[in-house]
């Protein structure tokens, strides 16, 4: 077999989330048992469109011995996945009557150049301002991309990191922060604050919060 270039994916660091399965046009990568795995070395053109997506940095580019990419056999693969497709589910023909614009929302799931960013007015909301907040879509989401996240739970680093990336490499418009009135979830402005900062970008930026009442306090 020849030496060529072709994905290699780390499991310890893969978390499953599938990011990189949206993001390979060929259809070589599969979420089996919890992680990424290629599935067929034939379906893997080597390029690495799929290494932005992933959250984790769980997949590289590797020279070594591997079967050629054969694009004919990807093709009829593709349409095989094609035929096999289930019907849209019910969940998410509700959720474009509500007006959602992207997905995924999880902060911690979404691309940094992912392309739905581009030229977006944002709304980052703790992930409790949804079911606290009445109205939530046809009052704050309107059209906005969504981006959830728990700065008490999740990895506030983490978050802080991905945003400035955010902010650098996307024309964001405007931010609307969204967060419940409790002190830990303050954590999240600052932490959208602090990217702005680092990322140097000087953006519109809005806060609201929301009381246990679902009322906007500000």
């Amino acid at each position: 077999m020849p030496i060529r270039s072709i994905i290699s994916i780390d499991e310890d660091k893969c978390d499953g989330c599938g990011m990189c399965v949206n993001a390979c046009a060929e259809g070589a990568i599969k979420i089996i048992n919890g992680k990424a795995k290629l599935v067929n070395e034939i379906y893997c053109d080597g390029l690495g469109a799929c290494l932005g997506s992933c959250p984790k940095g769980a997949i590289t580019i590797v020279e070594r011995e591997a079967k050629p990419f054969n694009e004919e056999a990807t093709k009829k693969y593709l349409q095989l996945l094609k035929n096999l497709e289930p019907p849209v589910c019910e969940c998410l023909s509700s959720v474009k009557d509500h007006k959602l614009n992207n997905w995924p929302i999880q902060l911690r799931l979404i691309s940094v150049n992912a392309p739905f960013l581009r030229n977006a007015d944002l709304l980052i909301a703790a992930d409790c301002t949804a079911f606290s907040c009445k109205k939530f879509h046809e009052n704050l989401l309107k059209d906005r991309k969504l981006l959830i996240a728990c700065p008490k739970l999740d990895d506030s680093n983490l978050y802080l990191e991905k945003l400035t990336e955010i902010f650098k490499l996307n024309n964001i418009k405007s931010v609307l922060v969204l967060r419940m009135t409790v002190p830990c979830c303050g954590g999240l402005s600052w932490i959208v604050r602090e990217s702005l900062q680092r990322a140097d970008k000087k953006i519109s930026f809005e806060e609201k919060i929301i009381d246990v009442d679902g009322n906007i306090k500000n």
